[in-house]
């Protein structure tokens, strides 16, 4: 079926190109980027987040919390197609009430999505490839704090598939970096656990120990971005150099 014309940004050849390295990384599991989506669906209580690269006429999730047995769906059977066509965050609070009429509604509705708020993965060249997003299957709303932190999380992800491009080019340097990453990911989700666990057994979500306890949760989301994004970034330098 061919894609929608209002689904193509005018710079899309030039957008594949871009993207076409990062088609190299392959379909195979990986590991650090399982967990980075699964942190970000802790960090925002939601039950599904992907990352996904927008394809020429699929798009391809990368990394799958969530969302089971989904690979790869038609380009405009996704709303990540929508989230590409501009630079902000796109998001649909009820997807029931104000559908996506970019793609098709009855995918969304088939698999009961209602909420969606993807962020694109921008290029260093500007290009978006694709996006970091989060689905609920409840209506909900995204703060402007929570817009920040998506996106700061995405230009997280996109630093971390070019630090996955570079160390294909050098091997011996891949495994000890990415256990790094993954040591790092896996501390935080445990930590992320504990608290969603303790603020469970509170009587009351709005109790002071429940929100002393969702205040941790909100500086473990501030920490463990901050600390990727020194780490990744610290490693391209050094492949760079």
């Amino acid at each position: 079926m061919a894609v929608p014309t209002s689904l193509i940004p005018a710079n899309d050849p030039q957008r594949l190109q871009a993207l076409a390295p990062y088609q190299l990384l392959g379909t195979a599991p990986d590991a650090v980027f399982d967990e980075v989506v699964r942190l970000t669906a802790k960090l925002f209580g939601v039950p599904i987040a992907l990352v996904s690269l927008v394809e020429e006429n699929s798009v391809w999730f990368k990394a799958n919390f969530g969302l089971a047995d989904a690979e790869r769906v038609a380009r405009n059977q996704s709303i990540c197609s929508v989230a590409i066509l501009q630079d902000e965050t796109t998001i649909y609070e009820d997807l029931r009430a104000r559908p996506c009429h970019l793609t098709d509604p009855a995918v969304a509705e088939s698999l009961d999505l209602r909420f969606y708020a993807g962020h694109p993965l921008h290029t260093a060249s500007g290009d978006a490839i694709g996006a970091l997003c989060i689905i609920d299957r409840q209506p909900r709303t995204l703060s402007l704090g929570e817009q920040a932190r998506l996106q700061a999380l995405a230009a997280v992800v996109m630093k971390m598939l070019d630090l996955r491009l570079a160390l294909r080019q050098q091997p011996a340097h891949a495994s000890a970096t990415w256990l790094q990453l993954y040591h790092h990911l896996d501390q935080s989700l445990t930590r992320l656990d504990t608290l969603s666990e303790l603020i469970r057994w509170e009587a009351s979500p709005t109790s002071l120990t429940a929100l002393d306890y969702q205040r941790s949760i909100e500086e473990e989301a501030g920490l463990v971005t901050r600390l990727l994004d020194r780490q990744t970034t610290t490693a391209l330098h050094a492949l760079e150099h």
